[in-house]
């Protein structure tokens, strides 16, 4: 009995060895990966411009999309080119025109809408998702088969509302042969029907910014009385600036 004791002893001595002797698996590091931040580049802000006349202010956005529309109507107005001119051609659901440095303390009895600023056109700048939805600012031009803008001569639109139906069929009949592959968005519809505009101008004539507030002057102006040639009875005279 005393040798198995003793026995028993040795064996649990000799486990308890082994397992004090034991090496202990560690799990792997973990090795976190560093973060890799996504580099965004900022959107430039869409610089403002406010136009002021007798009836009220607006204020129209210009879009980054058509830059040399942009940065040559934010020269103009930077050196006051427009303050004093007149929105010479002003035509009830359709738009108003500005901007001919002719019309600048011109007579009554004068013609206006052939003056340009020093240089040359401006190349056309269409692009589909800019339309001549109400309050949509667009540059004038002439018969050149380029469809080159006008340097200074600029319109807003007050147009009036149109459905689907007549959409389409000014689609067919013009903005498809101006565009072939220029289709309207649901969303173009949509503003076309709840606001109005001018859609077969669309693809036609540069559009590069719009009306964002005062859009209400647009009515005003559009609403004046008239003569022989759609300059106003009244002058209605500018003045602009930039806002940012």
């Amino acid at each position: 009995m005393k040798k198995n004791i003793l026995l028993l002893i040795s064996v649990l001595t000799v486990m308890t060895a082994s397992a004090q002797t034991k090496p202990i698996q560690k799990k792997p590091a973990t090795v976190s990966k560093p973060t890799v931040q996504k580099v965004v580049a900022p959107v430039a802000s869409e610089r403002l411009v406010e136009i002021t006349t007798d009836y009220g202010t607006m204020i129209a956005k210009l879009y980054n999309q058509t830059p040399l529309h942009r940065d040559n109507f934010i020269k103009l107005v930077q050196s006051g080119f427009y303050d004093s001119l007149l929105f010479h051609r002003v035509i009830k659901e359709f738009m108003i025109q500005g901007g001919d440095p002719g019309s600048k303390n011109a007579p009554d009895s004068i013609m206006l809408g052939a003056g340009s600023a020093p240089g040359d056109r401006i190349p056309a700048e269409f692009r589909p998702n800019f339309f001549h939805k109400k309050g949509a600012l667009a540059a004038a031009r002439d018969g050149n088969p380029a469809k080159a803008s006008s340097n200074c001569q600029f319109y807003i639109v007050e147009g009036k509302k149109i459905d689907t139906a007549q959409l389409n069929n000014i689609y067919n009949q013009g903005v498809k042969q101006n565009n072939p592959s220029f289709k309207y968005s649901k969303a173009q519809k949509e503003i076309y029907e709840r606001i109005g505009g001018t859609a077969f101008l669309d693809q036609n004539y540069t559009v590069f910014g719009e009306v964002i507030s005062g859009i209400d002057v647009i009515d005003k102006i559009a609403s004046v009385q008239t003569k022989p040639g759609d300059r106003p009875e009244k002058n209605v005279i500018m003045k602009m600036r930039m806002l940012n």
